[in-house]
C-alpha cells in the first residue's frame, strides 16, 4: 500500500514573502518621506523626490531591499493610473476652451514641433539613439499630476500663477499623452483612429449615463448616494469600477495606460458633484495614501544609480533640452498679446520653471522603448532620473524666481550705496517685503501667514529709520 504523497514546502524565500517585504519597506518609506520633507526647513524637497531617492537607493541597482516583481509592478501601474485620474478630475474642461486654454493648447504644438524639427536637423540630439517622435514626447511634457500637490503646499493653485501653470500644463498632459496613443501605436491609421473613436466612445457613456441619472433622480442613483457613506462605499467603488474598465481597455489595445486613467478622471469630474468633497477626499485617501508614492518608489528602483555615475553628462544634457524646448516658448508666450500685461517677468520664469517638471510621461516612453527595443536600460534610467531631478529643481527654481526678485535685489544695492549706515535696514526691509503684498492674491503666494507679522516688525522698522 502506497503512502500519500506529503505536500512540500518551499525552503527558500516564497515569491509572495519577497512581495509582502518590498510592500513593507515601501510603506515605511511612504510613511518616513513626508515627515523628512517637512522637518528640512522652508521645505525645499519635494516628497516626491524623496520618494524617488529612496526606491533608487533600496531598489535592485543599490541595496536591492525592494524587488519590483510583476505584483509590485501592478500596484504601481494602478498607483500611476490614481495619479493621473486625480489629474484629470483637477483640469476643468471650459478652462480648455478658454483664452488661456488655447494658448496652453498653441504652446505645446509649437514646442512639440521645435522638438521634432530639432531631433531631425540634429539627430545626434536625441539621447541613446531614440527615434524623434518619442523623444519629442519625452521633451514637452509637464509632470501636472505631480505638480498639483506642490502647487496646493504652496497655497499656488487658485492665484494667477498657479492658472497659468494649470493652463499650460494641462496641455503638457494632455498633449504627451494623445500623442503616444496616436503617434507610437504598432497599427496602421484608420485602426488606431477607430479604436481611439471607440474609446471615445466609451467616455462618453461612462459620463452621460450616471449624469443624466443624477439630474433625473433615479431610484440607481439615490441608492449609489445612500450607500456612498457605508460600508458599500458604492461611489468609491464606482469610480474606481470606470478607471479599471478604461485601464483595461487601453492595456487590451496597447494604449499606453495614461491615456484610460486620465479620460477616468475628465469622467469623474463630469459626474461627480461639484458639492460632494467627501467623495474626492476618499479617492485621495486611496491614491496618495498608499498608491501613488507606491509608484513613485518603485519608479525610482528602476532607477540605475552607476548608469548614472558612468555618463553625467548626459543627465546634464537631458535637462538642457527640457528647458530649451519646454521652458523658453512658454516665457515666449506669456511675454506675448494680453500676457505681456498680465505676468511679470519673473512670473513668467516661475511658470515656465513650473511647466518644465517632467516624470510620469517619461517613466511612460521609456519603458515603452525599452521594451520595444528602442531604448536600452541605462539610457532609460538616466531619462528617469533627469525626470526626477526637474520636479526637485525645477519648483525650486520657481520659487527662488519669486523670492529673489520680490526682493528687488538691485534696488536694495542702489539704497545701500546712498545709505550705507542704514544696510541693515534696508536689508530687512527687502528681505520680507514682498511685492504686491497688500493684494491677497499675493499675500498667500509671497509669504507663508506666520511670517506676516515679521513683515509688518520690518515696515515698522524701516519707517522709524527714515524718520531717524
Amino acid at each position: 500500500m502506497h503512502s500519500a504523497a506529503q505536500p512540500e514546502f518551499p525552503t527558500e524565500k516564497s515569491g509572495m514573502a519577497t512581495d509582502f517585504i518590498s510592500l513593507a519597506v515601501i510603506a515605511a518609506v511612504a510613511f518616513v518621506a513626508p515627515v523628512i520633507a517637512q522637518a528640512i526647513p522652508r521645505k525645499p524637497i519635494p516628497e516626491t523626490v524623496l520618494l524617488l531617492v529612496f526606491g533608487a537607493i533600496l531598489g535592485p541597482y543599490a541595496l536591492d531591499v525592494i524587488n519590483p516583481t510583476d505584483s509590485i509592478d501592478l500596484l504601481s501601474e494602478l498607483g500611476l493610473a490614481f495619479l493621473f485620474l486625480l489629474a484629470g478630475y483637477e483640469i476643468n474642461p471650459k478652462m480648455l476652451t478658454s483664452y488661456e486654454g488655447k494658448k496652453g493648447l498653441r504652446t505645446w504644438l509649437i514646442t512639440f514641433v521645435l522638438a521634432v524639427a530639432l531631433i531631425f536637423l540634429h539627430p545626434n540630439i536625441a539621447i541613446g539613439g531614440i527615434s524623434a517622435i518619442p523623444m519629442a514626447i519625452v521633451l514637452t511634457t509637464t509632470a501636472l499630476g505631480t505638480l498639483m500637490p506642490i502647487l496646493r503646499e504652496r497655497e499656488l493653485s487658485d492665484t494667477k500663477v498657479g492658472r497659468a501653470v494649470i493652463s499650460f500644463g494641462t496641455w503638457g498632459e494632455l498633449g504627451p499623452v494623445l500623442a503616444m496613443a496616436i503617434l507610437l501605436s504598432t497599427r496602421t491609421g484608420w485602426q488606431t483612429a477607430a479604436i481611439l473613436v471607440t474609446f471615445l466612445a466609451l467616455c462618453m457613456i461612462a459620463a452621460l449615463v450616471p449624469a443624466r441619472a443624477r439630474k433625473q433622480g433615479h431610484s440607481i442613483y439615490k441608492l449609489l448616494e445612500e450607500k456612498a457613506n457605508t460600508t458599500s462605499q458604492t461611489l468609491v467603488r464606482g469610480t474606481i469600477m470606470i478607471l479599471v474598465a478604461l485601464v483595461a481597455f487601453s492595456a487590451i489595445f496597447d494604449i499606453d495606460i495614461v491615456l484610460g486613467a486620465f479620460a477616468a478622471g475628465f469622467v469623474l469630474r463630469f459626474i461627480s458633484p461639484e458639492e460632494d468633497e467627501s467623495h474626492i477626499a476618499k479617492l485621495e485617501g486611496i491614491g496618495f495614501g498608499f498608491l501613488i508614492p507606491l509608484f513613485f518608489i518603485v519608479s525610482g528602483s528602476n532607477i540605475d544609480l552607476s548608469a548614472i555615475a558612468a555618463d553625467p553628462a548626459t543627465l546634464v544634457r537631458f535637462i538642457a533640452l527640457l528647458v530649451l524646448i519646454r521652458a523658453v516658448p512658454i516665457v515666449l508666450s506669456l511675454s506675448l498679446g494680453k500676457a505681456r500685461k498680465t505676468y511679470t517677468p519673473h512670473e513668467r520664469i516661475s511658470v515656465a520653471l513650473y511647466c518644465t517638471t517632467a516624470l510620469p510621461i517619461i517613466v511612460a516612453v521609456t519603458s515603452l522603448a525599452v521594451k520595444n527595443g528602442s531604448m536600452d536600460s541605462e539610457t532609460a534610467s538616466i531619462m528617469v532620473a533627469a525626470g526626477a531631478i526637474t520636479v526637485f529643481l525645477m519648483p525650486l527654481l520657481a520659487q527662488v524666481a519669486y523670492n529673489v526678485a520680490d526682493r528687488h535685489p538691485v534696488d536694495a544695492l542702489r539704497e545701500i550705496s546712498h545709505n550705507p549706515r542704514q544696510t541693515r535696514a534696508i536689508l530687512s526691509r527687502h528681505i520680507h517685503e514682498k511685492r504686491n503684498i497688500e493684494d491677497t492674491d499675493y499675500r498667500d503666494v509671497y509669504l507663508p501667514k506666520q511670517e506676516f507679522s515679521l513683515l509688518d516688525h520690518a515696515k515698522q522698522t524701516a519707517k522709524e529709520d527714515d524718520t531717524k
